[in-house]
């Protein structure tokens, strides 16, 4: 008997959420982690709010509306806000009800200014990591670390001569890498109250503008639109872009990023950032740890560190000149360290297919920043239902 395509509106519905949701869905195990590891900091969350005034969007619910952006590759906060109007599946994760209220856009991105900033981002992956279930698939003695270049969001028609009297300090993309030179703006400390993101007053959309002949580099023109943004090339052949560079430290055993950070593009940002993290996750090791990595940081004064920090650096020979000599490669363990480093990409291709890293929305480093450590803390959730059997 045919059915009929009538559709009558109902005044009453009673909706559970749990029963919408299939028992062997992937996100029912990253929701607990991820709600176990939010409950875990509560502290931190009681201590960057006050007592009175209206309540804003509290900060679990923030987080985790934040991660569902990434992992189902949601470009925007207005297109996410968009989707959880309808979504039950986002609902039910964030622990939105039926009737509730979504926020409005502008709200919850300054909401997300406010609480997201680079060090609740990196609590929140070491909450994840630290979870009971997650702790035992990491290895605490070998490590791999990489970076990648991230697009910055400003044209290259915003790359303009620098200001008269402007120091001339940045670094050429095309000038040979040093190991120690820091530039003045990457050892300040981050300012935990985000400054507003800078608009641009060009009157003109899209001007036309002819480059030809015309030498550009950071040391006499910046950007207009991110003026943090650095013009940067990682490998010959390539056009240099305008960019930022993310820095990934993986745990060998299963993959799993440990440590993030970003930085401003240049030569030596990749080593100054591997010593970085090394120290933040394993500060004051004396445990002989060993780190895999390309030849980019195949440099005598990089290698030096690593072994006066009690690191074994398994890093992969340059053709000539290279700091490492037979008595590490003569080791089973460099050529394992060799093969396991190469999975490093995943994390990074996987933010950029995935998470929308590929070119940022956001500009200034502290920002660009903290969302590409919380999308590092999203792929390893996404990684999470497979590992544990789920």
């Amino acid at each position: 008997m045919r059915g009929t395509d009538e559709t009558s509106g109902s005044l009453f519905s009673y909706v559970d959420l749990e029963d919408r949701i299939p028992a062997r869905h992937p996100l029912r195990k990253i929701r607990q982690v991820v709600n176990d590891a939010l409950a875990s900091l509560d502290d931190e969350f009681d201590r960057l709010y006050v007592d009175f005034g209206r309540p804003s969007i509290a900060p679990e619910r923030l987080i985790r509306a934040s991660l569902i952006q990434v992992l189902f590759s949601i470009r925007s906060e207005r297109q996410l806000m968009e989707q959880m109007q309808y979504n039950l599946l986002f609902r039910w994760f964030v622990g939105l009800g039926v009737d509730d209220a979504v926020w409005v856009p502008t709200v919850f991105s300054k909401n997300r200014d406010r609480l997201l900033t680079t060090e609740m981002s990196r609590k929140v992956m070491a909450a994840i990591l630290g979870h009971r279930e997650v702790a035992p698939l990491l290895s605490d003695d070998h490590f791999s670390v990489d970076g990648t270049l991230i697009k910055a969001w400003a044209s290259m028609k915003s790359f303009k001569p620098k200001a008269e009297g402007t120091s001339p300090d940045d670094e050429d993309p095309d000038g040979p890498p040093t190991y120690g030179d820091t530039p003045d703006d990457q050892t300040a400390e981050t300012n935990p109250e985000t400054a507003p993101m800078p608009r641009s007053t060009h009157r003109s959309r899209n001007a036309e503008v002819d480059f030809k002949g015309e030498e550009r580099s950071n040391a006499t023109h910046a950007s207009t639109t991110d003026p943090e943004a650095r013009l940067y090339k990682k490998s010959p052949g390539t056009g240099a872009m305008l960019c930022f560079m993310g820095h990934a430290l993986m745990e060998n055993r299963h993959g799993l990023v440990v440590q993030g950070d970003l930085t401003q593009a240049d030569g030596h940002a990749e080593r100054k950032a591997a010593m970085d993290m090394l120290h933040r996750h394993s500060p004051g090791s004396t445990r002989k740890l060993t780190l895999g990595a390309d030849k980019a940081y195949d440099a005598a004064g990089f290698v030096a560190d690593l072994r006066r920090a009690c690191v074994t650096p398994h890093v992969a020979q340059k053709a000539r000149h290279s700091a490492i000599d037979g008595r590490t490669t003569r080791h089973k363990a460099y050529a394992l360290s060799i093969k396991h480093r190469k999975r490093i990409e995943e994390p990074f291709g996987w933010a950029k297919t995935v998470g929308c890293m590929a070119q940022t929305v956001y500009r200034g480093v502290e920002r660009v920043r903290s969302r590409f450590i919380l999308t590092m803390a999203a792929n390893n959730l996404a990684r999470l239902p497979r590992l544990l059997g789920v």
